[in-house]
């Protein structure tokens, strides 16, 4: 088993994700529940991926209003969320609340600032208006997250590298993985498990390339084969 591996349970319901997880028992630790798992079976989901031994990471990406993302954060804490997403285009005030809430919980989740979606390049971004690359707007926003308390961040393989240089110690979180050859879908700012350790990576997500594959189990083994030809497990 290698910790640093999140499998995304992109799933419409809770059968099909349980019984993914269960298969990938003994190889994966970490399961990934994002909006359409979510809104399917609630809370139900994070409980029994729990009670069967597995950790959490509840990708719901909250972005509102301080207040109201101050709440959320407090109820996912009491849901058993262990890793949980917040959006760094939030702003301060809205960080600064996450992170206050957090704070004062007595087992909180470690918070995560999304910065810049992995299905967003240049063309993307342009197109609502922004005039900076993917790479310096990372930046800023990871520094407006870190500023407000957050040393989680959510960031393509393309600024992992930049990320760890920027923040040591920080909490890397990176999606858009393929294995060498795969395609990368909807995905823009890809690389592959060894190319985003070795950027800095401190947990990889990975969701099509397994839970799509016509053996799963297998195809979740070649991952954890190629994240073992980078660097060792950070402390």
């Amino acid at each position: 088993m290698d910790s640093r591996l999140i499998v995304a349970l992109d799933f419409p319901g809770a059968a099909p994700a349980l019984e993914l997880a269960d298969r990938l028992q003994g190889l994966c630790r970490w399961f990934k529940v994002g909006l359409e798992l979510y809104l399917a079976e609630g809370n139900r989901i994070v409980d029994e991926l729990r009670r069967r031994g597995f950790s959490v990471f509840l990708d719901l990406k909250f972005h509102d209003i301080p207040n109201t993302v101050a709440g959320a954060v407090r109820s996912a804490a009491a849901g058993g969320a262990q890793l949980l997403t917040v959006h760094a285009a939030g702003g301060p005030a809205m960080l600064e609340a996450a992170a206050e809430a957090a704070a004062c919980l007595p087992d909180p989740p470690q918070l995560l600032a999304v910065t810049v979606l992995t299905s967003m390049d240049q063309l993307q971004l342009s197109a609502v208006g922004i005039d900076h690359s993917p790479e310096t707007l990372v930046l800023r926003l990871a520094d407006t997250a870190a500023e407000a308390g957050i040393t989680g961040f959510v960031a393509s393989p393309e600024e992992a590298s930049v990320l760890r240089h920027r923040f040591p110690s920080g909490t890397l979180v990176i999606p858009g993985i393929r294995p060498a050859g795969a395609a990368t879908g909807d995905q823009k700012r890809t690389a592959t498990p060894a190319a985003a350790l070795a950027a800095g990576a401190s947990y990889l997500v990975v969701g099509r390339p397994i839970t799509q594959a016509a053996d799963a189990v297998a195809a979740a083994r070649a991952i954890l084969d190629e994240m073992a030809q980078g660097p060792a497990e950070r402390a």
